[in-house]
């Protein structure tokens, strides 16, 4: 009865990694290296476009239909 308490019980010795190191893990150097190109780039478009986006979105829809 004693064994079977001890075995459900977390094991102490059972190490966290740091986000960073799984991250690294799962996606590789290049992928964190591509996820924050992409999300830089994707700001930048937010920022700048977020400024005058209807304009952009009508100038590009009445280009196409001219």
């Amino acid at each position: 009865m004693e064994n079977n308490k001890t075995i459900n019980e977390p094991v102490a010795e059972e190490k966290k990694t740091s986000k960073w190191k799984r991250l690294v893990k799962k996606f590789g150097i290049g992928g964190i290296i591509f996820f924050t190109v992409k999300g830089i780039i994707s700001s930048t478009l937010i920022y700048f476009l977020g400024k005058n986006a209807w304009s952009v979105i009508a100038g590009y829809f009445t280009g196409i239909f001219d």
